[in-house]
């Protein structure tokens, strides 16, 4: 049995919690003893009278929770204050963006800390329930095609009035993983004209699926890493990708962005000469803010106006739809305990891909989600980040190639 705390969220203003009184039920069933700070499920419109129904003690201070849980569970990452107060040898499943976060991990390490990060989940089949990534990600692109029709001073649909035909919005998508697939179908729903740019011709199926057009740029270079991700791309073909892509931009009523590349700062795809060209009350929505943003102009956390174009790099979207992000990440993180757990005991396997990495059929190794383990730094491109030394036994390096997760491509909206 472990003792497991789910403290309430920081920084101000996030509303999601990493445990729903369902998910509490379902720990305390397999035996593990469960607390939950007070008022940590408020922003979620969770009651604390609901998890005590669920099995959990509520712990009024979060020093003690910190300090006496063999498992702290939260869903941002953790503060170097609340690891100093944990016991050594406890674990924290939380995202953690390690590469951004690097003397955060080198105090897990010291601490002997074992450090399970969400959002280095591998992306193979059987980690598609504990993928918060995607669960979050999906929410973030349906909400920001809600914003983009917020701040658009246009509706989105055609509509044939006897004052004369209103032409519906153009949206442009570009990146059609988890969030941007959810954009596509939301926004044709919403009766706009879609149009997707992706550097992975593999996706062009399914961006077609959903009704959009596929905004192709033709390379011989290989585009996709191994894991299904984008990878960085040549100079070449940035400059063609660049061409193609400024005239549906500069046509475009509203851009969605949400190219994002593993290990790297988000890639500058709208300069601001183009967000000049373009018409103005036009909208950006820059999903990739967090990351330094894909247009030129995005300011990280806010709404700004430029040249007449609102550019919204607004941080966690999903954090605005807090009931249903809650829902979905809590169950995430309750697939990773239950799988550590074991008729009872919980303990991390190395030899659990999901926990310690693998290899793909083809050979190619691939790390875990557990970044720091008994005092040492497993993922083997942090410990490069941190001028470590390989470990004795190399751990492996990349994410497996798999099949987009059928649950990640939204249903195609009907006409």
């Amino acid at each position: 049995m472990a003792a497991i705390f789910f403290p309430k969220e920081h920084p101000p203003g996030e509303k999601r919690v990493a445990a729903t009184p369902d998910t509490v039920k379902k720990l305390v069933k397999e035996g593990h003893s469960v607390s939950v700070q007070t008022g940590a499920g408020e922003g979620a419109f969770y009651a604390d009278r609901e998890y005590v129904e669920a099995g959990a003690l509520l712990e009024p201070e979060p020093q003690k929770g910190w300090g006496t849980a063999d498992i702290v569970v939260q869903l941002n990452v953790p503060m170097a204050s609340q690891i100093s107060q944990m016991k050594q040898g406890a674990s924290v499943v939380s995202f953690l963006w390690a590469f951004d976060n690097l003397e955060i991990v080198k105090l897990l390490a010291e601490r002997k800390i074992s450090a399970f990060a969400m959002d280095a989940v591998p992306r193979t089949t059987r980690a598609q329930k504990d993928d918060a990534l995607t669960s979050q990600a999906s929410l973030a692109g349906y909400k920001a095609v809600i914003l983009a029709a917020l701040h658009l001073a246009k509706i989105f649909p055609m509509q044939m009035t006897a004052a004369g035909t209103i032409r519906p919005a153009k949206v442009v998508i570009i990146g059609a993983g988890v969030a941007g697939l959810q954009a596509i179908a939301t926004a044709k729903r919403l009766g706009a004209i879609v149009e997707v740019s992706d550097v992975r011709p593999e996706v062009k199926e399914q961006v077609q699926s959903l009704g959009a057009t596929y905004i192709e740029v033709k390379s011989d270079e290989s585009l996709t890493a191994v894991g299904g991700y984008a990878k960085e791309q040549s100079e070449e073909f940035k400059r063609k990708q660049a061409e193609v892509l400024r005239a549906h931009l500069i046509a475009a009523d509203a851009i969605i962005t949400t190219a994002l590349i593993p290990y790297r700062p988000a890639p500058k795809l709208i300069a601001a000469d183009v967000v000049q060209a373009m018409r103005p009350g036009s909208v950006i929505v820059d999903l990739a803010a967090q990351r330094g943003g894909n247009c030129e102009l995005t300011e990280s956390g806010k709404t700004v106006v430029k040249h007449g174009i609102t550019i919204v790099g607004e941080l966690e979207l999903a954090n605005t739809v807090a009931v249903h992000a809650s829902d979905q990440y809590a169950k995430n993180v309750q697939n990773v305990l239950s799988d550590a757990t074991k008729k009872g005991v919980f303990g991390w396997d190395l030899s659990d891909d999901i926990v310690g990495g693998g290899k793909t059929k083809d050979g190619q190794a691939y790390p875990g989600a557990l970044i720091t383990h008994n005092g040492e730094v497993l993922h083997p491109k942090v410990r490069e980040a941190l001028k470590l030394p390989p470990l004795a036994t190399p751990a492996p390096v990349e994410p497996p190639k798999t099949e987009a997760p059928a649950s990640a491509a939204p249903v195609a909206p009907k006409s």
